[in-house]
């Protein structure tokens, strides 16, 4: 207009995604593109790709990529703060509007040794996409969830496959992975004879396919260290005092995986199942699936 300044044309600014910002929490969190890509039902290369673009439109890294461990560069540090309460904020936004659709309570059971990988990022994100169902977790043994789940107690468990006096043709699958030996990186536990060991309780699966495979190759142990917890187990490997039955994907520094060969035999396959009571309610159903899908994506 005539008499009027005229005016710059402004650049608009970059918007963050509420999706990549998941992503990018899920993976500082986690500290694992792979775990990270589970937790919230995506492949590992589209994680990936999301980061890229994340990345390339702050012009920073975020961050540091090693062998096996994923940390946060400075500018990755600066950016979860402001993360972690966008995702806040938009959910006070959603909910402000938004009523949740599903309520009730879903009663989960699971041993301490299962999902360890999966399970944390699973229940916070099932939280945030239904806040109206309130999930309470049981710890406990397998054989424990599935009598539970029969008393009425649960409504739903995960279950290891193989425990000593445990019905195994209840559930479903959900997740298999190769049991290996663990051991503390350049320890020397492994080339002691007989060989230490750090073991679960008699009924426990992964202690019973050890022995089973001792056994069978003639390798002669010694039972060292016995805990209920793996972390009991996990403690006793650090401390370079034994090897243990592990599933490969809680096989972190300063552990590695032990060779197999001569000296240490094939341990076979570990299996997760899901266990639901009859008649479960759609709360119960939503939470199983997610579940289900949430072990699928971390393959």
């Amino acid at each position: 207009m005539p008499g009027m300044p005229e005016q710059l044309p402004q650049s608009a600014m970059p918007l963050l995604e509420i999706d990549v910002l998941r992503t990018f929490v899920s993976i500082a969190e986690s500290g694992s593109f792979t775990r990270a890509a589970g937790q919230i039902f995506r492949t590992t290369s589209a994680v990936s790709m999301q980061i890229k673009r994340l990345e390339t439109m702050l012009g920073c890294t975020l961050f540091v990529r090693e062998a096996r461990r994923i940390t946060l560069t400075t500018e990755g540090e600066r950016l979860l703060g402001y993360a972690r309460r966008l995702l806040k904020l938009n959910e006070e936004a959603v909910s402000a509007f938004v009523t949740p659709q599903l309520n009730g309570q879903v009663r989960f059971g699971t041993p301490a040794d299962i999902g360890t990988h999966i399970l944390p990022g699973l229940l916070s994100l099932f939280a945030r996409t239904h806040p109206g169902i309130e999930v309470n977790v049981s710890v406990g043994r397998s054989v424990d969830m599935i009598q539970r789940i029969d008393a009425g107690e649960l409504d739903v468990a995960l279950i290891s496959v193989g425990n000593l006096g445990q019905d195994d043709s209840r559930g479903e699958v959900i997740h298999s992975e190769q049991l290996v030996w663990a051991g503390r990186a350049g320890g020397v536990a492994v080339e002691r004879d007989p060989l230490p060991l750090a073991l679960s309780t008699p009924e426990c699966a992964w202690r019973r396919q050890a022995l089973d495979a001792l056994d069978r190759a003639g390798r002669s142990y010694r039972i060292a260290y016995s805990s209920e917890q793996c972390a009991g187990q996990e403690a006793a490997m650090i401390a370079d005092l034994a090897v243990a039955p592990y599933p490969l994907s809680l096989v972190k520094p300063p552990l590695k995986r032990m060779e197999e060969g001569e000296n240490l035999p094939s341990l076979g396959v570990y299996r997760i199942k899901l266990l639901c009571a009859p008649g479960c309610s759609e709360p119960v159903q939503v939470l199983a699936r997610h579940v289900v899908a949430a072990f699928a994506a971390y393959h």
